[in-house]
């Protein structure tokens, strides 16, 4: 495609009011907000949110454009550091250019296929654990369960950290600050962080926290010395010679990170196939037949596919990063119209994930979909739950690997019954619920 600056002028879109523009619709329900522009407005549409202009792309080739064609002419920008700055600094998710590509190398050997495979009993041991505390018949937040599961598994799989002795205090420390951003980007206007509110301080205190957990654990490999290829031995011996606010920082982005998706990934699984029991015993007889009790491995993968049917079509349903942003550096012309240098250009998973050109009844969820034929006829961009391009999120393997095996080792052991009437959610970096998703788990 063109990358030309002419087109038929700006795109279409929604009326909106002075000084507010469309704020008042996107703020009430932004997963509907998404799917009505598209509906009505097609694949390349205008919006404005508290003065701020977006565009939004909803056409599987013009989001493979933005992410891999034409990544050059983009940046996550100006929004997106708004939001995740404060938290992040200068890890992996907010650095650009050389800065990202060199952080992005010098990390990358704790992703791959060799090191994700010695995770795996740390991963069903850890679940194991988690497991040892349900008593049947007793109501949970398999939400908040899963997110202390992923974040002990990230520590000790990533960091060769042991945190159970921290576990809450992490858990609300990075709770606090998703909570934060959630607020922020639902809020066009935000209470600047200096200011001296209940929340920002509530903010600070967890971000200090955080930092602190990072200090403990860059102290912790710097004792211990030593040639290790977890990530922060990688970034402790890298020839870069980096920072060490810069180290802190990276701690910080893969712990939340690496932890918060694939939470949301095995809630939403666990809720879904408890609203679906035939689903839920398809997948259970597949565990039944191949692992026969004992805990999943890596080498058992390949004879479950069932289970990966099952998170692919949970992430496709509910989508844990729901919506991504990039900001053009240069004005571009786009299926004929131009967006000009500065723009915000906005794409969601949510909307493609559910598009009926490409799924038969979207809203249903249906892991038996997922045959070899209906991959290969699906269009790249019409299912990109991890991202695309050379932004692509690097724990993506780690991810799926993490999601099957804690998923068969919990349905191999337990049944759970949701006690939730209807999920909602909390849209913010994440595709959080709006409140606890309470189950009750039963020994099968």
């Amino acid at each position: 495609m063109q990358r030309s600056a002419s087109g038929r002028g700006a795109p279409p879109g929604p009326d909106g009011i002075p000084l507010l523009g469309n704020t008042r619709e996107y703020v009430q329900d932004p997963l509907a907000f998404f799917e009505d522009l598209a509906r009505e407005y097609g694949p390349v549409a205008a919006y404005e949110i508290g003065g701020e202009q977006f565009v939004q792309v909803s056409d599987p080739e013009l989001v493979r454009r933005v992410l891999v064609d034409d990544n050059d002419a983009f940046v996550k920008g100006e929004q997106f550091m708004e939001t995740l700055k404060p938290v992040l600094g200068d890890g992996l998710l907010t650095s650009e250019g050389e800065l990202w590509r060199s952080q992005r190398h010098t990390v990358e050997p704790s992703f791959y296929p060799e090191m994700l495979a010695s995770y795996a009993t740390e991963m069903t041991d850890a679940t194991e654990r988690a497991l040892a505390d349900w008593t049947p018949g007793e109501q949970r937040d398999i939400h908040e369960d899963m997110m202390s599961l992923t974040v002990e598994i990230a520590a000790q799989a990533l960091f060769d950290v042991d945190i159970r002795a921290q576990e809450e205090a992490i858990g609300e420390a990075l709770e606090t600050v998703m909570d934060r951003a959630s607020s922020s980007i639902r809020r066009p206007v935000d209470v600047p962080r200096w200011v001296p509110t209940p929340g920002n301080r509530r903010f600070n205190a967890a971000l200090d926290d955080l930092h602190a957990v990072a200090e403990r654990i860059i102290e912790k490999h710097e004792r211990a010395g030593g040639d290790a290829s977890d990530v922060v031995s990688l970034l402790l011996a890298s020839d870069d010679d980096l920072p060490r606010e810069r180290i802190r920082d990276e701690v910080i982005t893969i712990l939340l990170a690496g932890h918060e998706t694939t939470a949301l990934a095995l809630t939403y699984a666990l809720h879904l196939l408890s609203e679906n029991p035939g689903t839920r015993d398809r997948l259970q007889a597949e565990l039944d037949d191949v692992l026969g009790g004992r805990p999943p491995t890596v080498e058992d993968l390949d004879d479950l596919p069932y289970t990966e049917r099952v998170i692919e079509e949970t992430m496709r349903v509910y989508p844990p990063v729901y919506d991504l942003l990039r900001e053009a550096t240069e004005d571009i012309e786009m299926a004929g119209y131009r967006i000009p240098e500065g723009r915000t250009v906005t794409f969601q998973q949510w909307v493609l994930h559910r598009d009926p050109r490409f799924y038969d009844d979207p809203e249903q969820f249906r892991p038996e979909r997922w045959t070899d034929e209906f991959r290969e006829d699906l269009p790249a961009f019409a299912y990109f739950p991890f991202g695309g391009g050379p932004r692509r999120c690097i724990g993506d393997r780690f991810a799926m690997l993490e999601a099957r095996l804690v998923l068969a080792t919990i349905c191999q052991e337990w049944t759970v019954e949701s006690a939730v009437a209807n999920l909602g959610f909390r849209p913010s970096i994440t595709l959080r619920p709006d409140g606890p998703v309470e189950m009750v788990p039963e020994r099968r």
